[in-house]
């Protein structure tokens, strides 16, 4: 057995990142690594449950030798294989879920990934970047109104990592509202970048949230004897919601690719309408280009050179004529 120390959140170079002992009527009393050594299941009601930085050596050593998990499942509690799964192992759920990365400078599709193990008294929860979903379900412990048991802690976790995902979808819809009231003459190509932004985001979710679905389906549907009925409810109320926020990412998804397909047409609208624009003034001015050319050439004997100031006014007026007849075709032409 080999020394850990108590850390927090803040101190991610030590494996205990903190620990608590269910009291069995929402509250928890927190307990240190030597305190943690020392635990053993028996009295009524107390189920102890510790938050792990999996990344420090001897975890996987720890969890061999002192709870008895195999090595095969020790090694990936500790290791970066981080798609969801769950799976029961005698009287022990295992499972590997993921949840939205809220820290600083993250984008939504980059998942952080929450490994678990219990065998109903004892859960333990590891990770390897900071998540904030165990420290809420410990908040909760500590103000009295967290879970009772450990089927309640494990749907507390699921509850907690996939109502966050909610606001991410609700950010991308608020983007998309915002964008769908935006001017398409006003920065066309920041507008598709945002859009492409929130499809791959979106897809980003659907393929690492689609998982999670199954994950959830496996612990309702075999979990051991300590989950008890209302937990496996409390998990389908987990799954359905799941479900729901996943169509809400294809929803999300459509409408940005409906939007991006209505800026690009409408974009499109304007620069024909532009090279239209510039059509009818090429054919304009293009006689009249010709005309003036022509007339004002450097040879000798042109016409009207030697009327004096008659000349320049003669040539005015075949110039208004001229317009005037073109815009007259156009007219008929209806091209404007």
């Amino acid at each position: 057995m080999f020394d850990m120390t108590l850390a927090d959140d803040d101190h991610g170079a030590l494996p205990l990142l903190f620990g608590r002992v269910l009291d069995g009527e929402g509250g928890g009393r927190p307990l240190n690594w030597e305190e943690v050594q020392h635990w053993r299941p028996g009295v009524e009601g107390e189920t102890l449950w510790i938050h792990l930085l999996r990344t420090h050596p001897g975890v996987a050593h720890w969890l061999e030798h002192t709870l008895g998990v195999s090595e095969p499942t020790a090694e990936l509690l500790t290791s970066d294989s981080t798609r969801p799964r769950a799976f029961r192992e005698g009287d022990a759920l295992v499972a590997t879920l993921r949840g939205i990365n809220f820290n600083s400078g993250a984008e939504p599709e980059d998942m952080l990934s929450m490994q678990l193990w219990s065998d109903g008294k004892r859960v333990v929860t590891l990770r390897r970047l900071p998540l904030q979903t165990p420290r809420m379900a410990c908040n909760d412990l500590d103000a009295g109104r967290g879970a009772v048991d450990a089927g309640a802690l494990v749907t507390q976790l699921t509850e907690h990592l996939v109502d966050r995902m909610s606001h991410s979808i609700i950010d991308m819809n608020e983007v998309i509202d915002e964008m769908e009231d935006t001017p398409v003459d006003q920065d066309t190509d920041g507008l598709l970048d945002k859009i492409a932004s929130i499809r791959r985001n979106c897809l980003a979710l659907k393929r690492h949230m689609s998982p999670q679905h199954e994950a959830l389906q496996a612990i309702a549907n075999g979990a051991p004897a300590w989950f008890e009925q209302h937990d496996r409810r409390e998990i389908a109320e987990t799954i359905a919601r799941l479900r729901r926020y996943l169509d809400d990412l294809d929803i999300s998804k459509e409408s940005a690719v409906v939007l991006q397909d209505d800026i690009r047409a409408r974009a499109a609208a304007n620069s024909q309408k532009t090279q239209y624009l510039l059509a009818i003034m090429a054919g304009i001015f293009l006689p009249l280009s010709f005309l003036t050319g022509l007339l004002g050439i450097n040879v000798s004997d042109i016409p009207l050179a030697h009327e004096g100031d008659h000349g320049f006014w003669v040539i005015c007026g075949l110039c208004v004529a001229l317009l005037g007849l073109e815009l007259a075709i156009l007219r008929k032409l209806k091209w404007f």
